[in-house]
């Protein structure tokens, strides 16, 4: 086989000398632009601030939940196969055999951080080190140091640390505002244990917002990022610290194009609060928002899908206060457009408690604009919520023919858990419109065309007296938030 094998390659040698001996011909005849980006050499910056980034590796105590045998426990494989099963990162058979249910076990992991003051303050992301008893931080001089951790933000996914050492090797703070869409940048981190890896790619995008994460602009980059790679500096070609390498999109548990860094402006000021000992502070309207597709743009009377629609605002409240109302379509905030709802929350959130804010608001297909105060987010947000008492006399259920739909009324019960004083709860959905638009049995229909539904009867009048063919707003609570869904009510 390799016989056959050595012609082949020397050909293919051979075309390559040839095919690249042609390159200078092709260039001079103008056939071939000129090179408009050079690769760069990521070599000085590794070199600088490679020793500043260190490794970080935690050990945390967990309790056995007594995940066994996949067999039932009358099944004569069960009493073989028992033995071989544990909980998820306990020892099993042949490793000290399997951890009884309620007993404690250590789970271990790793990520990576940066050094930030030559006396030993250390940024890494949060989530790689809650929970931890031990966290071991390794430098690449090869000495270790148990870490203390000073505090950390959940919300942003920053920690601080501090180890007992002098004289150590810093990184430098960029400025992650200046960071543009095909920048070069660079990540070095411990994939899946690796330490002081290099990966490098370009910014795909920046302010990106993410569902789960709403204060936090990201930094999207095709960055190889792996497990391991979490609280790791991402660095601009200046050598400069850019973001905090913190999660990525996959659906192999690897890498797969998507990576997402915290922005450095973002870290370092909750940094700042940290190391005061201070709770990291966010703004806050006290308001539920969700994109304006086109749908809902027809629905309230907008001439295009753009800005943040507001379908919950919580009682008492900074918005509540300022006057604004679910239905409400906030197009502008301190100056700045809003294009749509990701872009709201960081920049509230940036902002400091007492803040005033202008707010441009589309109501009933009109331009207003409100003053509000920004607040701190409170630290338990089911506390800050006012509970609203029943209203209304109870009604029997119904059906709403047009919308083939079933509802019933929300007992006084269900109102103060929900924390509504209006709705009617949807028992059963048939094929046809609503089904269509996404109503589901067990929603509370809060409001229909900008309308509070009281009861059952009130909500069977609203919907005959509604035009046909039109799109129709409808606010509706699901589990603990609400949003707006359209109707287009047949003729």
């Amino acid at each position: 086989m390799r016989r056959k094998q050595r012609p082949f390659v020397a050909l293919c040698v051979s075309f390559s000398l040839g095919f690249a001996g042609m390159l200078p011909a092709l260039a001079d005849a103008g056939s071939a632009p000129a090179t408009m980006v050079a690769l760069p050499d990521f070599t000085p910056i590794v070199k600088q601030y490679g020793p500043a980034v260190v490794n970080i590796s935690t050990t945390e105590t967990k309790t056995a939940r007594g995940v066994g045998s996949p067999f039932p426990p009358d099944s004569p494989l069960n009493q073989f196969f028992a033995p071989f099963f544990g909980a998820p990162g306990q020892p099993r058979a042949g490793q000290g055999g399997a951890t009884p249910p309620g007993h404690k076990y250590e789970v271990q992991s790793l990520g990576s951080g940066f050094i930030v003051s030559s006396d030993g303050y250390i940024v890494t992301a949060a989530h790689v080190v809650k929970g931890a008893q031990k966290i071991i931080v390794s430098l690449t001089n090869h000495h270790q140091y148990t870490a203390h951790l000073v505090g950390l933000s959940t919300r942003i996914d920053v920690a601080l640390l501090k180890i007992d050492a002098k004289n150590l090797p810093t990184v430098q703070i960029g400025d992650s505002g200046k960071l543009e869409v095909g920048q070069w940048v660079l990540a070095v981190g411990s994939p899946f244990g690796f330490e002081n890896s290099v990966t490098q790619g370009v910014v795909s995008a920046t302010s990106r917002p993410l569902p789960d994460d709403p204060y936090i602009p990201f930094i999207q980059t095709d960055v190889p990022i792996n497990p391991g790679n979490s609280g790791g500096p991402l660095f601009n070609m200046r050598g400069q610290v850019v973001g905090i390498n913190d999660q990525i999109y996959t659906n192999s548990g690897g890498y797969m194009g998507l990576s997402f860094s915290i922005p450095i402006n973002v870290a370092m000021d909750a940094v700042k609060q940290l190391k005061l000992h201070q709770k990291v502070h966010f703004g806050w309207l006290g308001v539920m928002i969700q994109d304006v597709s086109m749908d809902l743009a027809k629905s309230f009377h907008m001439k295009e899908p753009i800005g943040a629609l507001v379908s919950q605002v919580v009682p008492d409240g900074p918005a509540a206060k300022a006057g604004l109302r679910p239905g409400d379509v906030i197009v502008s905030f301190d100056g700045h457009a809003i294009y749509n709802s990701g872009q709201l929350p960081p920049m509230v959130g940036a902002l400091p408690a007492g803040y005033k804010a202008k707010l441009g608001i589309i109501r009933d297909g009109k331009p207003m604009t409100l003053t509000i105060v920004v607040e701190s987010l409170p630290g338990d947000m089911d506390k800050t919520a006012d509970t609203a008492g029943a209203s209304g006399g109870q009604t029997l259920k119904g059906e709403i023919k047009r919308l083939h739909i079933e509802v019933g009324p929300l007992t006084a019960e269900a109102r103060k858990q929900l924390n509504v004083n209006t709705g009617v709860l949807v028992l059963g959905v048939a094929p046809g419109i609503a089904s269509e638009a996404g109503i589901r049995p067990g929603d509370v229909i809060l409001q229909v065309a900008q309308q509070p539904i009281n009861n059952v009867t009130a909500l069977q009048k609203l919907v005959a007296s509604l035009p046909a063919g039109q799109p129709v707003p409808v606010l509706v609570r699901r589990g603990d938030g609400s949003f707006y869904l359209v109707l287009s009510l047949p003729r």
